[in-house]
């Protein structure tokens, strides 16, 4: 990953806001994405690479939960299509899927995603996520393996670093989906880190 190809952003509200600020900064087709609290493996370079066809994928990696020792595309390092991310859909439910259904995930392990940093933000990553499964779930999408996922975060890890609030949030996140499964405005607000600070500290 060359330094001088590399750009951080900061200062960017709002997920969706941040990959299209990201999108615009881009010079190529398609440009990678790192989270903020991704700690990349030695074993992990940026060398993949992408046929014409499928330059309008949203390509996704694998990463592992520090908590709970699940591995798929949580967290992980993306690689996403420049003008499709640059269009997405400010107020849809998952950023990645928001302007493009078509997805490829690419069996290889990136990252460990850092997110059990604090009790609020290890409350927040479990809680957005599991709103996420549960709405898959609701809308039969990927039962069985986004059901198997969301057990576990609802499960296992108490005994790592804030486990104890991945847990809860896990928990409150499913129920929150359950009871507003057919409310959208009331889904998207995941997407609003300020609603999310006063829904942890009102609970």
């Amino acid at each position: 990953f060359p330094s001088h190809d590399s750009k951080r952003l900061n200062g960017v509200k709002g997920i969706h806001q941040a990959h299209i600020a990201a999108a615009n900064q881009s010079f190529t087709k398609m440009f990678w994405v790192v989270d903020g609290d991704a700690r990349l493996l030695d074993s992990f370079n940026f060398d993949y690479q992408v046929p014409e066809y499928d330059q309008d994928c949203v390509h996704i990696f694998h990463s592992l939960n520090p908590v709970n020792g699940l591995i798929y595309g949580y967290g992980a390092v993306k690689l996403l299509p420049r003008l499709l991310t640059s269009e997405i859909t400010i107020d849809s439910l998952d950023m990645t899927l928001s302007n493009n259904n078509k997805v490829k995930v690419i069996d290889q392990i990136s990252n460990i995603t850092h997110f059990n940093v604090d009790e609020f933000i290890t409350w927040r990553s479990a809680f957005r996520e599991c709103v996420k499964l549960t709405i898959n779930i609701l809308n039969k999408k990927d039962n069985d393996e986004s059901l198997q996922r969301l057990n576990t975060w609802c499960e296992v890890g108490i005994e790592k670093p804030f486990g104890e609030y991945c847990i809860r949030g896990a928990k409150e996140g499913k129920n929150y989906a359950l009871v507003n499964r057919d409310n959208v405005d009331n889904l998207k607000l995941i997407n609003d880190f300020d609603w999310l600070k006063m829904r942890f500290e009102h609970a």
